[in-house]
């Protein structure tokens, strides 16, 4: 008898049907959002399962799902996993990077072109009929050619927001990260190593692309915010959570920074209230990877990591060692 696996979103017609060459396969094609205990409940009997940061796996839950062996995310991040509470049950965990890092980094970049040039400000003021001639400050942004970029975290995706912004746009890449990259990276990434102070008091641009943890909760507060040149732009392609989001609406009504860009938000998909009324703020709702080919490559991933841990006893890319439950 195959083992069965649940698949908590919406996916793409051909890696259900792949599922099921291996496992019985119980689908959510209807999107329904779950509670904590509706999850549970959906989950029980299963040997896996595939999700995104939607759903929460923690103790409670691997508590009450003792058949479950392995969690596989569709994303790169996962901070909607208790990763240590996963490898004391015996659950392995997965996430899907490198197939979403040039095109997450590639909306990074445009997220960044929209704040800094003001596009959805100025759409709005043509749709709403208010455009009736040109003044030569009609919507005059900031500078991104030959301007600084500063980027903290400085993994693959902020690798690769570092190459388009030296290569392309002759941008001074600075950066900060837990750790320096390699003398060899940062001359492929033309990228200066600065600290956290620094990067904050002379960026143009402010690129934020760190993974989500209790220690980078509020990464850029309203310190943070203090520091940053009235001028300046912030964007946010990381994880909501890494900005704190009422800060930033008052720095942003107050004209302390000058626009920003985010892409995740604090308590997705509720956005705050006081961000929705700032004209000087582009929102989209968490779309980074958000292209047919790669999230097609995410969920292929995803059910791979299905395939082969509960076929071989081998995540292909695991986020904790674990001995197994029985």
């Amino acid at each position: 008898m195959k083992p069965s696996v649940f698949v908590a979103i919406p996916m793409f017609e051909e890696v259900l049907d792949h599922l099921r060459q291996h496992f019985e396969v119980v689908d959510n094609q209807a999107d329904t959002l779950f509670t904590p205990a509706q999850l549970a409940e959906k989950l029980q009997g299963h040997a896996g399962a595939i999700t995104t940061g939607t759903e929460r796996i923690d103790a409670a839950l691997l508590a009450a799902c003792p058949q479950l062996k392995v969690v596989a995310n569709m994303a790169v991040g996962f901070n909607n996993f208790d990763v240590p509470a996963m490898t004391a049950a015996g659950v392995q965990a997965t996430n899907t990077p490198d197939v979403l890092t040039e095109t997450t980094a590639d909306f990074g970049f445009a997220l960044l072109m929209a704040t800094a040039r003001r596009v959805t400000e100025s759409e709005h003021f043509l749709r709403a009929g208010q455009w009736t001639k040109w003044r030569y400050d009609m919507f005059a942004g900031a500078e991104v050619h030959g301007s600084t970029l500063g980027i903290i975290g400085m993994g693959r995706i902020g690798q690769g927001i570092a190459r388009r912004a030296a290569h392309g746009f002759g941008m001074q890449v600075t950066y900060h990260n837990r750790s320096r990259l390699s003398a060899e990276l940062e001359v492929q990434c033309q990228a200066r190593y600065v600290s956290k102070t620094e990067l904050l008091q002379q960026a143009d641009h402010v690129m934020l692309v760190v993974p989500y943890s209790a220690e980078s909760h509020h990464t850029i507060g309203s310190a943070e915010l203090a520091l940053m040149k009235p001028t300046a732009t912030l964007v946010n392609i990381a994880r909501g959570g890494i900005v704190d989001d009422a800060a930033l609406a008052q720095a942003l009504q107050e004209g302390r920074i000058a626009s920003a860009g985010l892409d995740v938000f604090e308590g997705e998909p509720q956005v705050h209230p006081e961000l929705l009324k700032c004209g000087n703020v582009v929102l989209t709702p968490h779309i980074a990877s958000a292209t047919v080919q790669t999230r097609k490559a995410m969920a292929q991933l995803a059910a791979d990591n299905l395939v082969a841990y509960l076929t071989r006893g081998q995540a292909l890319t695991p986020l904790n060692s674990v001995q197994g439950r029985a």
